[in-house]
């Protein structure tokens, strides 16, 4: 099945077609797509990124078919751009563009062009700092179910999209994200940028954070937020109480 470029800054991607259905995921703009299944009114794609499938509104798409041979650049910083004459984007860190132009101002998504407003140039595509750096520059985006932008990012979406700025893969959930890498005994034996994961009272993963120095974890918990992190778990000083219950800690080095 054909394969297309996301041209939404992003895409909601739904459990069921249906728009009670709770967003599950979003295609970034720029990332690729396949359609493998179609009903009246809807279609579910695959991500190619993460293999993520899920249900998005026919009418809310923004597709373009991909050149052969285009490659997509990460975005490791907000871009804001103009495609059609009035008509403003502004991408999330994260989304792709292709055939940057960076002394013409100007990138591709399939054939359509935009153009920059303001600064740009190869910083926008190379990732910089460390993984718990750019996690930092997240701090207080809200929480939302499903979200992996600037707009709204989830525990797990908040993760994936620090680590793959920085040009390293991982699922698009928390589940998925623990059974990768190499497991750290203690938490005095990890470093930054580490993923410590959080299970419930069944054993089942529903968290998942990033080791941040001096024993903290910056995790999307109602919002991008920094806390202290000991054996027991997640410690919220605005609590006074323990708000996840640490399962294991993982290095996934790519």
């Amino acid at each position: 099945m054909n394969k297309f470029i996301c041209g939404n800054i992003y895409l909601p991607v739904r459990l069921m077609p249906a728009h009670k259905s709770e967003m599950v995921s979003q295609a970034l703009f720029g990332e690729t797509f396949r359609v493998v299944d179609e009903l009246p009114g809807w279609v579910k794609i695959e991500t190619e990124f993460d293999g993520y499938t899920g249900w998005a509104d026919r009418k809310h798409m923004i597709h373009y078919e991909i050149p052969e041979g285009m490659k997509g650049f990460i975005l490791n910083k907000s871009l804001e751009c103009t495609t059609d004459p009035g008509s403003k984007l502004v991408l999330s860190p994260g989304s792709e563009i292709y055939e940057p132009d960076f002394s013409g101002k100007t990138f591709k998504a399939g054939d359509r062009l935009y153009s920059v407003i303001g600064e740009f140039n190869e910083s926008f595509v190379l990732p910089e700092g460390q993984l718990h750096e750019t996690a930092h520059r997240f701090l207080n985006t809200p929480y939302i179910w499903g979200g992996r932008s600037i707009f709204g990012l989830d525990c797990s979406g908040f993760v994936q999209l620090v680590y793959k700025i920085h040009g390293i893969k991982i699922p698009r959930d928390a589940g998925r994200q623990a059974e990768k890498g190499e497991v750290i005994g203690f938490i005095k034996d990890a470093r930054p940028g580490d993923l410590a994961f959080f299970d419930d009272e069944r054993g089942r993963i529903v968290h998942v954070g990033m080791i941040f120095p001096g024993n903290l974890i910056i995790h999307s918990s109602g919002y991008v937020r920094i806390d202290k992190l000991d054996h027991q778990g997640i410690f919220r000083r605005d609590m006074n109480d323990y708000s996840h219950k640490l399962r294991v800690i993982k290095r996934i080095d790519g």
